[in-house]
């Protein structure tokens, strides 16, 4: 007889990633057409060689590096990143108010698991980022989907209409995965005071923070000294410093809350990653020009993704930011069955709109995410060139 199987898993979608993955096999590539992957965002090149160094060195000379640490993360990085946050957000946050986690995928489920159990609700965005909605389903909560506006902006009117006595959280992730738009500081302070009149939560994911377009904080919503009592900001230091992984996430969140969240971290993990941490560590203190500089690459490639579909015929932008393009293609077949050809008559491997979609939803057939950060702007000009000419074959 097999073994039992938890229905809310069963019930779960396969990682997308690793579904895409799956297309390659027993696919060679010609050497003069290698595969051009667009579909993760995680950098592909390690750290600067600094950090590399400090987390050596750590890892050769310092004995706690290798022992249990605290179970919220190491004091001097939590205090580090309330440091920080303070002076950029314009707010106070306090150490107590941070606690570090193994990635930023960690975060949001252990949030969530402080806020909603089986049978609560939570108000998700469309199109959404696909581990969100996985870690939901596994966890019994159910998914309300908040279809965009222009712009791929969610409506927080429309959001208020969907607020029931089961709803525990809206979910917010700027600049957004997977559609890469950043959302205006207005739209974020309407969304936290619709949450805070309802007495739910509003999470922000903010893993792509640190390549916003725009100078300065992207939201004021530290400035509120009760902000705690509504907002949790998530964060990951795997994109900013190349740190994927050795998984180092972040959340802030009142001191209340982050005692319910040990629980579950303790649970799970322990403790995050104490490498992982030293690293990061050393990146806020050492690497501010150097991030600087990877945030202009960056925009960079941005701006040579969003010119060159806006000359690819039949194919729109619909949004476009720190990692990603989202984008409808023209090509009659639905976007799975596309996205899958495309390994074979382009050497381009990307995802389809389905997977960041409800099932019920026709719109993910015409859209695909392109995760341009791991390719410079002349792979972006590879890329687009494969896309044009698969489009002209008669």
């Amino acid at each position: 007889m097999p073994q039992p199987l938890n229905a809310a898993f069963a019930a779960t979608s396969a990682p997308p990633v690793m579904e895409a993955r799956r297309w390659l096999e027993g696919v060679s590539f010609a050497p003069e057409r290698p595969l051009i992957n667009v579909s993760q965002a995680a950098p592909i090149d390690p750290p600067p060689e600094g950090l590399r160094a400090a987390i050596a060195e750590a890892a050769l000379s310092d004995p706690q590096a290798h022992l249990y640490g605290p179970v919220l993360g190491l004091p001097a990085l939590r205090a580090q990143i309330a440091q920080d946050w303070s002076a950029q957000y314009g707010g106070r946050i306090a150490p107590e108010q941070v606690a570090i986690t193994q990635g930023c995928n960690q975060a949001f489920c252990a949030a969530l698991a402080s806020l909603a159990g089986p049978g609560d609700a939570v108000i998700l965005p469309t199109p959404w980022y696909f581990n969100h909605k996985m870690w939901l389903d596994m966890a019994g909560v159910e998914t309300v989907p908040l279809a965009p506006g222009p712009g791929l902006l969610p409506d927080p009117e429309e959001a208020a209409a969907k607020i029931t006595a089961r709803t525990r959280a809206i979910v917010l992730v700027s600049p957004n995965n997977p559609g890469g738009v950043e959302y205006p500081a207005s739209l974020l302070r309407a969304f936290a005071d619709l949450a805070r009149r309802h007495k739910i939560a509003l999470i922000v994911d903010e893993t792509y923070r640190d390549f916003d377009s725009r100078d300065g904080a992207p939201h004021a919503l530290f400035d509120d000294p009760d902000w705690d009592e509504t907002l949790i900001q998530l964060y990951s230091f795997s994109k900013a410093y190349r740190l994927t992984g050795h998984r180092v996430g972040a959340i802030l969140s009142s001191a209340s809350r982050l005692a319910e969240i040990e629980k579950f971290l303790d649970t799970v993990a322990i403790c995050p990653n104490q490498l992982g941490q030293i690293g990061a560590l050393w990146g806020m203190r050492n690497l501010a020009e150097w991030r600087a500089g990877e945030r202009l690459e960056i925009l960079a490639r941005r701006a040579a993704m969003a010119e060159g579909i806006k000359a690819l015929a039949d194919w729109e932008l619909l949004g476009c930011g720190a990692y990603f393009a989202y984008v409808t293609h023209p090509d009659p077949r639905p976007a799975p069955e596309f996205a899958r050809a495309l390994v074979h008559e382009a050497a381009i491997l990307m995802l389809p709109g389905t997977m960041f979609m409800p099932e019920t939803d026709p719109a993910g057939a015409r859209q695909m995410r392109i995760a341009f950060a791991n390719i410079d702007t002349a792979g972006i000009a590879r890329m687009l060139a494969r896309l044009a000419a698969l489009r002209a074959k008669p």
